[in-house]
C-alpha cells in the first residue's frame, strides 16, 4: 500500500516536473514576445497616466474654470450671455465646443436650457439629448425640458413621452410638476380622460407637492 502511494507521489512529481520543464522551454521560446508585451502594456500604463495627469486633468479644470461666469449668468437668469458668452467670458456653447464635457456633463444641460428660454426649441433638443448625467432630479429635468420643447414645436406626442420619461425617473415631488405638464398635452390632444388621470395621480401620490394646492383647480376645470 505504502509502495503504491509512493508511486502516485512519483507520477505526480514527474508531472509537475514536466509541466515546469514546457513552462520554461515555452518562457525561453517567446521570452522576447512576452517581455515586448509586458513592455508595451507598462508603457500604455504610463502614457495614459500622463495623459490624465498632465493633459486630461488641467484641461478638465481649465473648462470648469471658464464655466463659473457662464453659470453664474444662467442663475442671473441672462441665457443669452450664458450660452454664447458676453465678450469678457466664454458661454456654454463655446465651451462645449472648446472643452466637450471636460467642465462637466451639465454643460449640455446649462446649454439646452438656455436654449429652450430663448425659444430655439430643435437647438436645445441637441444640446439636452447629449446629456448623460445619472443623477435622478438633473436627469428628470433634462427630459421635462425635452418635452418643453417639443411643446414649442407642437409635436405634442414626443411630449408625452418625454413627459412620462421625466415623471418615471424622478419618483418625487418633482414628478408632480411632470405630471401636471402631461396633463396639459393631454388637454391639448383633447384626451380629457388622460389629462384627468395626471391630475388625480398628483393629488393622490404627491399630495405635499406645491402642485397638489392648485389641483384642484384642474380637475375642476374639467367637470369632475
Amino acid at each position: 500500500m505504502a509502495t503504491k502511494q509512493k508511486n502516485k507521489e512519483e507520477v505526480r512529481a514527474e508531472n509537475v516536473e514536466q509541466g515546469l520543464s514546457k513552462t520554461e522551454q515555452f518562457y525561453e521560446k517567446h521570452k522576447g514576445l512576452i517581455w515586448g508585451i509586458l513592455g508595451a502594456i507598462l508603457l500604455i500604463w504610463l502614457l495614459t497616466l500622463a495623459y490624465n495627469k498632465f493633459i486630461y486633468q488641467p484641461k478638465c479644470a481649465e473648462a470648469q474654470e471658464q464655466a463659473f461666469p457662464a453659470e453664474n449668468l444662467f442663475q442671473q437668469g441672462d441665457y443669452e450671455a450664458a450660452l454664447n458668452g458676453n465678450g469678457n467670458f466664454l458661454g456654454f456653447a463655446q465651451i462645449i465646443e472648446d472643452y466637450g464635457s471636460k467642465a462637466g456633463k451639465a454643460m449640455y444641460l446649462y446649454a439646452g436650457v438656455c436654449e429652450l428660454q430663448l425659444g430655439n426649441y430643435e437647438s436645445a433638443l441637441e444640446y439636452l439629448k447629449k446629456y448623460k448625467g445619472k443623477e435622478p432630479i438633473l436627469a428628470a429635468r433634462a427630459k421635462a425640458c425635452e418635452g418643453d420643447a417639443y411643446v414649442g414645436m407642437g409635436d405634442y406626442e414626443s411630449a408625452l413621452a418625454a413627459y412620462k420619461k421625466a415623471a418615471a425617473v424622478s419618483e418625487n415631488n418633482f414628478a408632480a410638476a411632470y405630471l401636471v405638464k402631461e396633463g396639459l398635452v393631454y388637454e391639448k390632444l383633447g384626451d380629457k380622460a388622460a389629462a384627468l388621470e395626471c391630475y388625480k395621480s398628483v393629488k393622490d401620490l404627491y399630495p405635499q407637492s406645491i402642485e397638489a394646492y392648485d389641483i384642484d383647480k384642474y380637475i375642476a376645470a374639467l367637470g369632475e
